[in-house]
């Protein structure tokens, strides 16, 4: 399949759920925009942090960010004519930032969290390549992230439980 080129950034204004699907414009990188979005994310986190410190209030806001997502994704797909396409990013951005949550907040861990999320949305281990492949919807867009997102989790759980730092 043929690599879409990222929609124009007059896209992002046409619609409010654009320019959320979009990752704030994030989403429009030539390059790599899943890699994008989710360094979006990890730049954006420590704002989100700032404004909702306690975990309660970041997982209401995560559970909101994903309902919203899974319109926004839904919306702007169509418009695109591709469910998934490249430029929608809000499903690395919202299931990246639940990962920042469960992980300690040192660089190193951080950069690791990021190098396996990635590899974990690219490589899609199931059930993730069931909602990439099979739901074609707003909600496999946003879901199969969310795996991502939990393997990602557990492969820190268990370097942190075995490693010395």
């Amino acid at each position: 399949m043929a690599k879409l080129p990222p929609p124009p950034l007059k896209f992002l204004f046409h619609h409010p759920a654009h320019f959320i699907a979009c990752g704030m414009g994030s989403g429009l990188s030539r390059f790599a925009p899943g890699t994008a979005g989710t360094a979006f994310a990890w730049l954006t986190f420590p704002l989100l942090r700032m404004y909702l410190e306690s975990d309660l209030g970041l997982a209401i806001f995560l559970l909101l960010a994903f309902a919203v997502g899974v319109s926004a994704c839904q919306i702007t797909g169509r418009a695109l004519g591709v469910v998934d396409h490249g430029a929608i990013v809000w499903d690395e951005i919202v299931p990246f930032w639940a990962v920042l949550m469960l992980t300690p907040p040192e660089l190193l861990w951080q950069l690791a969290a990021f190098l396996w999320f990635r590899f974990y949305d690219i490589v899609k281990p199931q059930p993730a390549k069931f909602f990439d492949t099979r739901v074609k919807n707003g909600f496999g867009v946003m879901m199969d992230d969310v795996i991502a997102a939990g393997y990602t989790v557990l492969t820190i759980a268990v370097f942190k439980a075995f490693l010395p730092f």
